[in-house]
């Protein structure tokens, strides 16, 4: 039987396609990036990044990418194929991590687990073992996690802002021990100077962040940037508008919560109801 050809030699990976397509669509046009995004009214910039498949863009950008080049509806059914590609989780992640070494400032608000920048090694060790990770993975990830810290702990850190749902500190580790240490760890961080962290208590009731993890960077050239997450993928969030709304909600939730004196003094009547491990 003859081997099979391939009927085009673009990827099949949805979001390499994606950016493919663009470069092919713009060369056709015979159009510079800078000249694109005069003519669509958006920073060329955004159109490099999406041409090498740094970020996805938005439905409107790529709803005027359509109308541009005459493709109606194409760029935003293969967009919302790179969207949808779980795949992607880990390059997502990848780039949001290369952002965070560079950030001059960050602002989170945890959803279900506490932020990597606040954990100690067993409560990493003991999440990541119950997302199925096992041995000498397991390990490599806990170190690389902790490796993390080093960006609150160094010479001149960044400020860092944290919201923590009152659910998250109420869901203990196994280990009785690890989670002393655990807590023990976030009331020492929020005796920092560069540390802020609020704890946001359940009676709060429904509020605008209530169904993903939230990361917000302030980069080097003043742009601020979001990456949301929950379990199942995460995503970079670049666009001036989407990253707007999500500060307005992050905003209003920090309103809601306590202030950092109170929050310190919230962890430790845990700690102080946490029993002690047992020796063996």
């Amino acid at each position: 039987m003859p081997q099979r050809r391939l009927v085009t030699g673009r990827s099949q990976e949805p979001r390499q396609r994606f950016a493919e397509e663009l470069r092919q669509l713009r060369a056709g046009k015979g159009d510079s990036l800078r000249q694109l995004g005069e003519r669509l009214g958006w920073d060329w910039s955004l159109f490099g990044k999406m041409e090498k498949g740094e970020t996805l863009g938005g439905p409107e950008v790529v709803q005027a990418l359509d109308q541009y080049f005459g493709t109606p509806g194409m760029l935003l059914a293969l967009w919302e194929l790179a969207r949808g590609d779980h795949t992607q989780f880990r390059e997502q992640y990848r780039l949001y991590m290369a952002l965070e070494a560079e950030a001059t400032s960050l602002w989170h608000f945890a959803v279900s687990v506490l932020p990597g920048l606040l954990q100690t090694p067993g409560y990493a060790r003991e999440l990541l073992a119950a997302g199925g990770l096992r041995g000498e993975e397991l390990e490599q990830q806990v170190e690389a996690r902790m490796g993390r810290r080093e960006l609150l702990e160094g010479e001149e850190p960044p400020p860092f802002r944290s919201i923590i749902s009152e659910a998250v500190l109420r869901s203990p580790l196994r280990d009785v021990g690890e989670w002393r240490k655990q807590l023990e760890h976030l009331v020492a961080m929020a005796e920092r100077q560069d540390v802020m962290v609020h704890v946001l208590p359940l009676s709060v009731g429904p509020h605008g962040l209530m169904n993903a993890t939230v990361m917000f960077l302030r980069l080097l050239d003043g742009r601020t940037v979001a990456y949301m997450e929950n379990g199942y993928r995460g995503e970079l969030i670049e666009e001036c508008g989407p990253v707007d709304r999500l500060q307005r909600a992050y905003d209003a939730v920090r309103d809601l919560a306590l202030s950092p004196a109170e929050s310190r003094k919230f962890v430790l009547r845990l700690l102080e109801e946490t029993p002690c491990a047992l020796s063996t």
